[in-house]
Protein backbone atom coordinates (compact mmCIF):
# COMPACT_ATOMS: atom_id res chain seq x y z
CA UNK A 1 0.00 0.00 0.00
CA UNK A 2 1.06 3.44 -0.96
CA UNK A 3 1.72 6.02 1.59
CA UNK A 4 -2.00 7.51 2.46
CA UNK A 5 -2.47 11.73 1.45
CA UNK A 6 -3.54 13.51 3.66
CA UNK A 7 -5.14 15.80 0.94
CA UNK A 8 -7.99 14.76 -0.70
CA UNK A 9 -8.28 14.56 -4.80
CA UNK A 10 -9.20 17.77 -5.85
CA UNK A 11 -10.62 18.62 -9.58
CA UNK A 12 -8.95 15.35 -10.71
CA UNK A 13 -5.92 15.76 -9.38
CA UNK A 14 -3.81 13.96 -6.35
CA UNK A 15 -1.63 15.80 -3.63
CA UNK A 16 2.00 15.66 -4.81
CA UNK A 17 4.32 13.85 -1.98
CA UNK A 18 7.67 15.62 -1.46
CA UNK A 19 10.42 13.79 0.58
CA UNK A 20 12.23 16.29 2.77
CA UNK A 21 16.01 15.55 4.17
CA UNK A 22 16.14 14.70 8.20
CA UNK A 23 19.07 17.26 7.79
CA UNK A 24 21.09 19.69 5.73
CA UNK A 25 22.51 23.60 4.62
CA UNK A 26 18.73 24.76 4.99
CA UNK A 27 17.32 26.59 7.63
CA UNK A 28 13.94 25.00 7.29
CA UNK A 29 11.76 22.99 5.01
CA UNK A 30 10.49 26.17 3.40
CA UNK A 31 14.63 26.80 2.25
CA UNK A 32 15.19 23.31 1.13
CA UNK A 33 12.21 24.19 -1.43
CA UNK A 34 12.77 27.20 -2.56
CA UNK A 35 16.40 25.46 -3.48
CA UNK A 36 14.95 22.23 -5.16
CA UNK A 37 12.17 24.26 -6.72
CA UNK A 38 14.77 26.81 -7.87
CA UNK A 39 13.24 27.25 -11.62
CA UNK A 40 9.98 28.73 -9.29
CA UNK A 41 9.54 32.61 -8.42
CA UNK A 42 10.33 31.77 -4.53
CA UNK A 43 8.52 34.70 -3.00
CA UNK A 44 5.86 32.87 -4.83
CA UNK A 45 6.32 29.14 -3.02
CA UNK A 46 6.70 30.83 0.23
CA UNK A 47 3.73 32.36 -0.26
CA UNK A 48 1.81 28.96 -0.35
CA UNK A 49 3.53 28.50 3.28
CA UNK A 50 1.55 31.48 4.29
CA UNK A 51 -1.64 29.84 2.91
CA UNK A 52 -1.37 26.82 4.54
CA UNK A 53 -0.78 25.10 1.40
CA UNK A 54 1.89 22.74 2.34
CA UNK A 55 0.83 20.60 4.90
CA UNK A 56 2.49 17.20 6.48
CA UNK A 57 1.17 13.64 6.60
CA UNK A 58 -1.48 14.58 9.72
CA UNK A 59 -2.91 17.68 7.74
CA UNK A 60 -1.26 20.29 9.84
CA UNK A 61 0.49 22.94 7.77
CA UNK A 62 3.82 24.14 7.48
CA UNK A 63 5.22 27.45 8.22
CA UNK A 64 8.43 29.11 6.62
CA UNK A 65 9.72 28.29 10.13
CA UNK A 66 9.38 24.70 10.42
CA UNK A 67 12.73 23.15 10.78
CA UNK A 68 14.09 19.72 8.63
CA UNK A 69 13.86 16.73 10.69
CA UNK A 70 10.49 17.13 11.91
CA UNK A 71 8.62 16.08 8.42
CA UNK A 72 10.16 13.14 6.40
CA UNK A 73 7.11 14.09 3.19
CA UNK A 74 4.98 16.93 2.85
CA UNK A 75 2.24 17.39 0.58
CA UNK A 76 0.56 20.30 -1.69
CA UNK A 77 -1.13 20.32 -5.02
CA UNK A 78 0.69 21.14 -7.74
CA UNK A 79 -0.28 24.88 -9.49
CA UNK A 80 -2.32 23.87 -12.36
CA UNK A 81 0.16 24.79 -15.58
CA UNK A 82 -1.01 26.68 -18.86
CA UNK A 83 -1.98 23.87 -21.07
CA UNK A 84 -2.29 23.10 -24.77
CA UNK A 85 -5.68 21.39 -25.04
CA UNK A 86 -5.54 18.05 -26.33
CA UNK A 87 -8.62 17.91 -28.99
CA UNK A 88 -9.33 13.80 -28.60
CA UNK A 89 -11.46 12.17 -26.76
CA UNK A 90 -10.88 8.62 -24.88
CA UNK A 91 -13.86 6.36 -25.27
CA UNK A 92 -14.90 4.11 -22.21
CA UNK A 93 -15.17 0.53 -23.56
CA UNK A 94 -16.32 -0.95 -20.43
CA UNK A 95 -17.06 0.13 -16.76
CA UNK A 96 -17.85 -2.04 -13.51
CA UNK A 97 -17.74 -1.79 -9.60
CA UNK A 98 -14.10 -2.72 -9.96
CA UNK A 99 -12.64 -1.74 -13.48
CA UNK A 100 -12.83 0.66 -16.17
CA UNK A 101 -11.08 0.41 -19.88
CA UNK A 102 -10.90 3.33 -22.00
CA UNK A 103 -9.61 3.15 -25.84
CA UNK A 104 -6.95 6.61 -25.17
CA UNK A 105 -6.54 8.61 -27.79
CA UNK A 106 -2.76 9.41 -29.79
CA UNK A 107 -0.95 12.60 -27.41
CA UNK A 108 -2.98 12.06 -24.25
CA UNK A 109 -0.58 10.92 -21.15
CA UNK A 110 -1.91 8.23 -19.32
CA UNK A 111 -1.36 10.40 -16.09
CA UNK A 112 -0.43 14.16 -15.14
CA UNK A 113 2.84 15.28 -15.17
CA UNK A 114 5.57 18.02 -16.80
CA UNK A 115 3.07 20.31 -19.07
CA UNK A 116 -0.42 18.30 -18.66
CA UNK A 117 -2.13 18.26 -16.18
CA UNK A 118 -6.28 18.22 -16.90
CA UNK A 119 -5.54 16.99 -20.13
CA UNK A 120 -4.33 13.59 -19.11
CA UNK A 121 -6.76 10.25 -19.36
CA UNK A 122 -6.61 9.57 -14.97
CA UNK A 123 -8.00 13.32 -14.44
CA UNK A 124 -10.40 13.69 -17.07
CA UNK A 125 -11.50 10.17 -15.98
CA UNK A 126 -11.85 10.98 -13.25
CA UNK A 127 -14.02 14.39 -13.34
CA UNK A 128 -16.19 12.40 -15.75
CA UNK A 129 -16.97 9.73 -13.57
CA UNK A 130 -16.79 11.40 -9.95
CA UNK A 131 -14.34 8.47 -8.58
CA UNK A 132 -11.18 10.08 -7.16
CA UNK A 133 -10.07 6.84 -6.28
CA UNK A 134 -9.43 5.72 -10.06
CA UNK A 135 -6.25 4.41 -10.82
CA UNK A 136 -4.43 3.17 -13.74
CA UNK A 137 -3.14 -0.41 -13.57
CA UNK A 138 -0.93 0.04 -16.36
CA UNK A 139 0.50 2.61 -18.58
CA UNK A 140 0.96 4.11 -22.25
CA UNK A 141 3.29 6.37 -23.40
CA UNK A 142 1.27 9.59 -24.18
CA UNK A 143 2.49 8.94 -27.98
CA UNK A 144 0.76 5.65 -27.86
CA UNK A 145 -3.10 4.96 -28.23
CA UNK A 146 -5.37 1.90 -27.28
CA UNK A 147 -6.34 0.15 -24.83
CA UNK A 148 -6.05 1.53 -20.87
CA UNK A 149 -7.41 -0.34 -17.48
CA UNK A 150 -8.33 1.56 -14.48
CA UNK A 151 -9.08 0.29 -10.90
CA UNK A 152 -11.95 1.78 -9.40
CA UNK A 153 -11.63 0.33 -6.24
CA UNK A 154 -8.98 0.62 -3.56
CA UNK A 155 -9.80 -2.62 -2.18
CA UNK A 156 -9.55 -4.71 -5.47
CA UNK A 157 -6.50 -2.57 -7.34
CA UNK A 158 -4.04 -5.06 -5.90
CA UNK A 159 -5.76 -8.43 -7.48
CA UNK A 160 -5.61 -6.35 -10.62
CA UNK A 161 -1.94 -5.25 -10.65
CA UNK A 162 -0.83 -8.41 -9.89
CA UNK A 163 -2.12 -9.81 -13.37
CA UNK A 164 0.60 -7.62 -14.67
CA UNK A 165 3.45 -7.88 -12.25
CA UNK A 166 2.86 -11.92 -13.08
CA UNK A 167 3.10 -11.17 -16.67
CA UNK A 168 -0.63 -12.78 -16.59
CA UNK A 169 -2.08 -10.24 -19.14
CA UNK A 170 -1.67 -10.82 -22.53
CA UNK A 171 -0.83 -7.28 -24.43
CA UNK A 172 -1.35 -7.41 -27.85
CA UNK A 173 -0.06 -4.42 -30.44
CA UNK A 174 0.23 -3.14 -33.83
CA UNK A 175 2.07 -0.73 -35.36
CA UNK A 176 3.32 0.36 -38.99
CA UNK A 177 6.41 1.37 -39.93
CA UNK A 178 8.12 2.42 -43.31
CA UNK A 179 8.85 -0.38 -45.67
CA UNK A 180 12.52 -1.45 -44.97
CA UNK A 181 15.12 -0.67 -47.99
CA UNK A 182 15.70 -4.33 -48.02
CA UNK A 183 12.53 -5.55 -48.21
CA UNK A 184 11.62 -8.61 -50.49
CA UNK A 185 7.99 -9.47 -51.37
CA UNK A 186 8.86 -12.89 -51.68
CA UNK A 187 10.89 -13.55 -48.65
CA UNK A 188 9.45 -11.33 -45.76
CA UNK A 189 11.78 -10.74 -42.98
CA UNK A 190 13.53 -7.86 -40.59
CA UNK A 191 16.86 -7.63 -39.29
CA UNK A 192 17.43 -11.19 -41.65
CA UNK A 193 14.80 -13.25 -39.49
CA UNK A 194 11.59 -14.56 -41.36
CA UNK A 195 8.49 -13.96 -39.94
CA UNK A 196 7.16 -14.68 -37.19
CA UNK A 197 10.34 -13.61 -35.36
CA UNK A 198 11.38 -13.08 -31.67
CA UNK A 199 13.39 -9.40 -30.45
CA UNK A 200 15.23 -10.08 -27.22
CA UNK A 201 18.19 -6.96 -25.33
CA UNK A 202 18.78 -5.54 -22.15
CA UNK A 203 16.81 -1.67 -21.80
CA UNK A 204 17.32 0.16 -18.99
CA UNK A 205 15.98 3.85 -18.44
CA UNK A 206 18.48 6.28 -16.75
CA UNK A 207 17.75 9.15 -15.35
CA UNK A 208 17.43 12.55 -16.52
CA UNK A 209 17.06 10.39 -20.38
CA UNK A 210 14.77 10.87 -22.34
CA UNK A 211 15.28 7.77 -24.53
CA UNK A 212 16.33 4.66 -23.15
CA UNK A 213 19.56 2.81 -23.27
CA UNK A 214 20.45 -0.83 -24.62
CA UNK A 215 22.82 -2.99 -23.34
CA UNK A 216 24.26 -5.60 -25.47
CA UNK A 217 26.32 -7.24 -22.92
CA UNK A 218 23.79 -7.81 -20.64
CA UNK A 219 21.15 -10.61 -20.17
CA UNK A 220 17.71 -9.34 -22.17
CA UNK A 221 15.08 -8.57 -19.99
CA UNK A 222 12.77 -7.12 -22.56
CA UNK A 223 11.51 -9.48 -25.33
CA UNK A 224 8.63 -9.28 -28.54
CA UNK A 225 7.65 -11.43 -30.69
CA UNK A 226 6.65 -9.78 -33.69
CA UNK A 227 4.50 -11.30 -36.87
CA UNK A 228 3.37 -9.38 -39.81
CA UNK A 229 -0.20 -8.47 -40.70
CA UNK A 230 0.12 -6.17 -44.09
CA UNK A 231 2.73 -4.20 -46.32
CA UNK A 232 2.35 -2.55 -49.26
CA UNK A 233 5.00 -0.42 -51.51
CA UNK A 234 5.56 2.39 -48.72
CA UNK A 235 4.61 0.88 -45.34
CA UNK A 236 4.71 -2.56 -42.87
CA UNK A 237 2.13 -3.59 -40.46
CA UNK A 238 2.93 -5.52 -37.71
CA UNK A 239 1.46 -7.44 -34.73
CA UNK A 240 3.60 -7.24 -31.55
CA UNK A 241 3.13 -9.36 -28.24
CA UNK A 242 5.19 -8.28 -25.60
CA UNK A 243 6.33 -10.43 -23.37
CA UNK A 244 7.50 -7.91 -20.97
CA UNK A 245 6.98 -4.12 -20.26
CA UNK A 246 9.82 -1.99 -20.40
CA UNK A 247 9.55 1.83 -20.99
CA UNK A 248 9.47 2.11 -25.34
CA UNK A 249 9.94 -1.49 -25.41
CA UNK A 250 7.94 -2.05 -28.72
CA UNK A 251 9.48 0.92 -30.37
CA UNK A 252 12.91 0.21 -29.64
CA UNK A 253 12.48 -3.88 -30.91
CA UNK A 254 11.18 -2.52 -34.29
CA UNK A 255 13.93 -0.02 -34.79
CA UNK A 256 16.63 -2.16 -33.93
CA UNK A 257 15.33 -4.57 -36.71
CA UNK A 258 15.17 -1.53 -39.31
CA UNK A 259 11.54 -0.69 -39.03
CA UNK A 260 11.69 2.03 -36.94
CA UNK A 261 7.89 2.72 -36.23
CA UNK A 262 6.43 6.06 -38.29
CA UNK A 263 6.16 9.18 -36.95
CA UNK A 264 8.15 8.24 -33.87
CA UNK A 265 10.70 11.15 -33.03
CA UNK A 266 12.63 9.19 -30.44
CA UNK A 267 14.40 5.78 -32.37
CA UNK A 268 16.27 5.19 -34.14
CA UNK A 269 17.17 8.87 -33.98
CA UNK A 270 15.99 11.42 -31.29
CA UNK A 271 14.60 14.49 -33.19
CA UNK A 272 14.73 17.95 -30.86
CA UNK A 273 11.29 18.73 -29.33
CA UNK A 274 8.76 20.13 -31.16
CA UNK A 275 5.11 20.59 -31.04
CA UNK A 276 3.00 18.29 -31.55
CA UNK A 277 1.67 17.43 -34.88
CA UNK A 278 -2.06 16.06 -34.46
CA UNK A 279 -1.66 14.96 -38.35
CA UNK A 280 1.15 12.85 -37.86
CA UNK A 281 0.84 10.45 -34.78
CA UNK A 282 2.89 7.46 -33.67
CA UNK A 283 1.68 4.42 -35.27
CA UNK A 284 1.12 2.15 -32.30
CA UNK A 285 -1.94 0.69 -30.80
CA UNK A 286 -2.46 -1.02 -28.12
CA UNK A 287 -4.95 -3.46 -29.23
CA UNK A 288 -6.00 -6.22 -27.58
CA UNK A 289 -5.92 -7.11 -23.25
CA UNK A 290 -7.24 -10.67 -21.91
CA UNK A 291 -6.65 -12.15 -18.69
CA UNK A 292 -8.68 -14.33 -16.18
CA UNK A 293 -10.19 -12.24 -14.00
CA UNK A 294 -8.66 -13.19 -10.29
CA UNK A 295 -11.91 -12.03 -8.90
CA UNK A 296 -14.63 -14.07 -10.80
CA UNK A 297 -12.23 -16.15 -12.34
CA UNK A 298 -13.86 -15.32 -15.79
CA UNK A 299 -11.89 -14.61 -18.81
CA UNK A 300 -11.57 -11.20 -19.98
CA UNK A 301 -11.22 -9.72 -23.19
CA UNK A 302 -10.86 -6.14 -24.64
CA UNK A 303 -10.67 -4.83 -28.31
CA UNK A 304 -9.98 -1.11 -29.27
CA UNK A 305 -11.90 0.23 -32.04
CA UNK A 306 -9.19 2.89 -32.90
CA UNK A 307 -7.10 2.20 -36.29
CA UNK A 308 -3.74 3.46 -37.20
CA UNK A 309 -4.70 6.04 -40.09
CA UNK A 310 -0.88 5.39 -42.18
CA UNK A 311 -2.09 0.99 -41.93
CA UNK A 312 -2.05 -0.51 -45.75
CA UNK A 313 -5.41 -0.60 -46.92
CA UNK A 314 -7.15 -4.40 -46.48
CA UNK A 315 -6.28 -6.36 -49.59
Amino acid sequence: MGMPSPLPVRDGVGATRLAVPSDGPWPSVAAYMVERFFHLDPERLLRRFDRGEIVAIDGSALTRRTPLGVHDFVWYYREPPVEKEIPFEAEILHQDLDLVVIDKPHFLPTTPGGKYLQNSALVRLRNALGNPDLTPIHRLDRATAGLLMFSARPVTRGAYQLLFEKREVEKVYEAVSLLPEDWDPLAPALGGSAFPLVHRNHIEKLRGNVRVQVDPAREPNAETLIELLDFDDRVLHTLLRPHSGRMHQLRVHLSERGAGILNDGFYPTLLPEAPDDFTKPLQLLARELRFTDPLSGEPREFVTRRVLQDAPATR
